[in-house]
């Protein structure tokens, strides 16, 4: 490496020469050692050493041709000299040159003396020289297998990275620019035994013990213990690897200074370690039970010398650290009475554990709690009795956030409970140390509330509609009624049902039954009686017992205190009747009309079901009038209004000498064997299609008077006319007597009981057609009396004669 130093060093500043080159290629105190290139038909090679800025003379060397390295001795030290090539031929001819310069090096220098104070290092002073900007530590072992060269500045100056007891051989170079020079006259020394390695521990409180392992090549140890921030220092020779410091002080930081002698009296290099004793005991002043979000215990103690961290240890094995003076620790475990302990702890381990203070810890829940209901309305809380108790709060919240709390030392608590709710009810322990952090909650719910406003309804003759406001309590209700076996009729969360398909005219004891799903049903509420509709009645017979009078026969199935209501419905009008016994009359139907008759029940529950209903047919009605006119003398005609519902008639005229009857479709009959001046009875029978009748009866029919006989038409002597006749049957009627002639007219009424008529004639010889006819009560004469035709002579003849006799018609 040196010599590829100096070649990069100087390459840079040979000889400009073409043809040759120059180099520098060793250097020392006294000698340089140069290289050149070799040139052609060189012979010789001569090199000249001239000092620069000195009066010494210069030195040359000349070498063969076939020479191309070559030293210049016997140079002064610490000089620059221009080093000077020349290539000369046979004839010393130069040929070629080249030169440089170069500093020579400083002079060697010389060792004064050498001693080990370390295990690892030698430290040696030497004598410096002139010129030298550095110099060199030579350090080889006796044994070969070490070397090294240290750069160092001045004297004294130390070599490292020895082994301990070991020897070695010394030597020094100075250095400048020039390069290095001459080893020093070597000098032999031997290192020093190493320190022993300390492992120092604080078994107690007041002790530190000190272990190493034996040093080789040492006789005996050397132990310097010092306490921090003392100057007593306290000195212990030892041949042995172990020693105990005893009455320390606790928590107190020592530092210890160890060495080794060798067999030859020299003590070796020295190590110091620094160890701390345990702290001393902590005294445990407070402990203190917290509530809260995290439970726990806070404890409180004395804080000792030297300690770094503190421990706080209960007997169930929980702790806490800290570097405070106190601590806190979550208690994970309910009723129990333990104990806690502190121990100090720093470098050196932990202190001895102090005295152990009592405490416990808030109690436990009941893990057992059951509510009781002895009576309803009567409701006991009950637990297990927990230990470390001194009492006990039990809270009873109602699920419409009423509340309620007891305490007691017990572990039972009354409380009235009512229907329908559900209880949440928790027992909270107390003790010294506070109530129990946590509460099992345990749900009471009592049975569901009866149902105070239930309605039962008749929806329908046999159907009955309960409802009822929802309840607290009830999730679910089941309404029965005991006469259908207590059969679930309605199973449903709604508060309604519907029992259909009962029997009529019945009382039912109807039931609603609230439940939940906790407590099941309450089978104490009272029934709802209610009755279904009556039975419908059914019409046995129906008989007229006047003109528009009509009974009606009919079944009673249902209770004494059921009306019945029969209702005959026509086309255009009804009627109806009631009655609590098994008939009833239908008056005022009118005649003519076919009625639908039913029967219905009705009592306190509804009306039942309509009957099966009959068919009623009234007579048919009598005309409203009847004319009864006379045709002739025997026969008349009877005419009539149409009577409603009469499909043909009976017609009779009834009289004590006789009487005539007519049956037709019409609303009229001619009715002969008529007796004159004769009282009749008129009746009338209307007959209907079905064969109903109905007897009409009208007011009497008298016929008319009858006609005289045996009429007659005499002249008088006067001049005047006499018309006799014949009266038939009474005698108490007038007669209206009429003569018309072709010349006049003449009229003459008899009064009652008379039987002729006179009247004074104008002109004589005429024709005269005479009628004589009764005149009845009313001023009506009879209308078909036979007229008689006579013609009367002048006097002379006292007789007339009948020319002829004509019949009038009926009109």
């Amino acid at each position: 490496m040196y010599k590829l130093w100096l070649l990069f060093t100087f390459t840079g500043i040979c000889a400009a020469q073409k043809d040759i080159s120059l180099s520098v290629f060793t250097v020392t105190s006294k000698s340089m050692t140069v290289q050149w290139s070799g040139h052609t038909g060189a012979s010789s090679y001569k090199i000249t050493a001239t000092p620069k800025n000195s009066p010494e003379q210069p030195v040359f060397a000349q070498f063969s041709g076939n020479t191309v390295m070559g030293s210049v001795n016997s140079l002064t030290p610490n000089t620059v000299y221009t080093m000077q090539l020349e290539a000369m031929d046979n004839a010393l001819n130069v040929l070629s040159s080249a030169e440089t310069e170069e500093t020579t090096a400083p002079d060697v220098p010389s060792i004064l003396q050498t001693y080990s104070k370390l295990s690892d290092s030698i430290t040696v002073e030497f004598a410096e020289v002139p010129g030298a900007t550095g110099y060199i530590l030579r350090a080889e072992s006796k044994t070969g297998n070490f070397f090294s060269e240290t750069n160092v500045t001045s004297s004294p100056s130390t070599v490292v990275q020895l082994q301990p007891y070991t020897d070695y051989i010394l030597s020094v170079m100075s250095v400048n620019s020039g390069g290095r020079s001459q080893p020093s006259y070597p000098t032999e020394a031997r290192t020093v035994v190493m320190a022993p390695k300390l492992n120092t521990s604080s078994p107690t409180n007041e002790t530190i013990l000190a272990v190493w392992a034996p040093v080789e090549h040492a006789v005996l140890y050397t132990l310097v213990i010092i306490r921090e921030g003392s100057y007593v220092r306290n000195k212990l020779n030892t041949t042995n690897t172990e020693v105990t410091f005893d009455n320390l002080q606790s928590g107190t930081s020592y530092c210890i200074k160890s060495m080794a002698w060798d067999a030859e009296g020299r003590i070796g290099d020295d190590k110091t370690v620094c160890q701390i004793t345990r702290p001393s005991s902590p005294d445990v002043i407070d402990i203190q039970v917290t509530q809260g979000r995290a439970p726990g215990i806070a404890i409180y103690w004395v804080s000792v010398q030297g300690a770094k961290n503190y421990t706080a240890w209960t007997t169930s094995g929980q702790n806490c650290s800290t570097g405070n003076t106190n601590c806190y620790i979550l208690l994970a475990e309910c009723g129990q009475n333990r104990s806690v302990y502190v121990t100090a702890s720093n470098e050196a381990g932990i202190s001895s554990p102090s005295q152990s203070v009592n405490y416990i810890t808030y109690p436990c829940p009941p893990e057992n709690i059951w509510v009781e209901e002895p009576t309803a309305g009567d409701c006991y809380v009950m637990w297990e009795e927990v230990p470390l108790v001194e009492f006990y709060v039990t809270f009873i919240k109602r699920d419409d956030g009423t509340e309620n709390l007891c305490n007691t030392t017990d572990t039972t608590c009354q409380f009235s409970c009512m229907c329908g709710y559900t209880y949440l009810t928790s027992v909270f322990p107390y003790n010294k140390a506070g109530p129990s952090l946590l509460a099992h909650v345990r749900n009471y719910t009592t049975i569901p509330c009866c149902p105070q406003d239930v309605l039962v309804q008749l929806v329908s003759t046999e159907t009955l509609e309960i409802t009822w406001s929802p309840v607290k309590g009830a999730e679910l209700y089941e309404t029965t009624a005991a006469e259908t076996s207590d059969i679930i009729h309605c199973n449903d969360t709604s508060p309604v049902c519907a029992l259909s398909d009962l029997r009529c005219n019945t009382a039912y004891s109807v039931t609603v039954t609230p439940c939940s799903e906790l407590r099941g049903c309450n089978s104490t509420c009272a029934p709802n009686v209610h009755e279904t509709a009556p039975c419908s009645p059914e019409i046995l017979n129906m008989t007229q017992t006047g003109n528009s009078t009509y009974r009606v026969l009919y079944t009673t199935p249902n209770f004494p205190n059921t009306s019945y209501t029969i209702t005959a419905t026509g086309r255009y009008n009804r009627g109806s009747c009631q009655s609590k016994n098994n008939s009833c009359e239908l008056t005022q139907l009118p005649c003519g009309t076919t009625y639908e008759v039913t029967a219905v029940a009705t009592s306190a529950a509804g009306g039942s079901l309509p009957g099966f209903s009959k068919t009623l047919e009234t007579g048919p009605c009598c005309p409203d009038s009847v004319n009864v006119s006379q045709v002739t003398q025997a026969m008349t005609n009877v005419t009539w209004s149409p009577g409603g519902g009469a499909r043909s008639y009976v017609t009779t005229l009834t009289s004590q000498r006789g009487h005539a009857k007519c049956h037709t479709l019409d609303t009229h009959c001619l009715m002969g064997c008529i007796t004159c001046g004769t009282n009749y009875s008129v009746y009338l029978e209307a007959i209907s299609s079905t064969g109903h009748t109905s007897q009409c009866n009208y007011r009497g029919f008298s016929s008319s008077a009858c006609c005289p006989t045996g009429v007659k038409l005499y002249r008088r002597t006067n001049y005047s006319l006499r018309v006799y006749w014949r009266s038939v049957g009474l005698q108490s009627q007038n007669h209206t007597v009429e003569l018309y002639g072709t010349g006049a007219n003449y009229t003459c009424i008899a009064a009652a009981g008379n039987t002729y008529c006179d009247i004074q004639e104008e002109t004589c010889g005429d024709v005269y057609t005479v009628v004589v006819a009764p005149v009845g009560q009313s001023g009506l004469k009879v209308t078909f009396c036979q007229p008689r035709t006579y013609s009367v002579p002048c006097p002379g003849s006292n007789a007339g004669m009948v020319i002829s006799r004509q019949r009038r018609s009926v009109k």
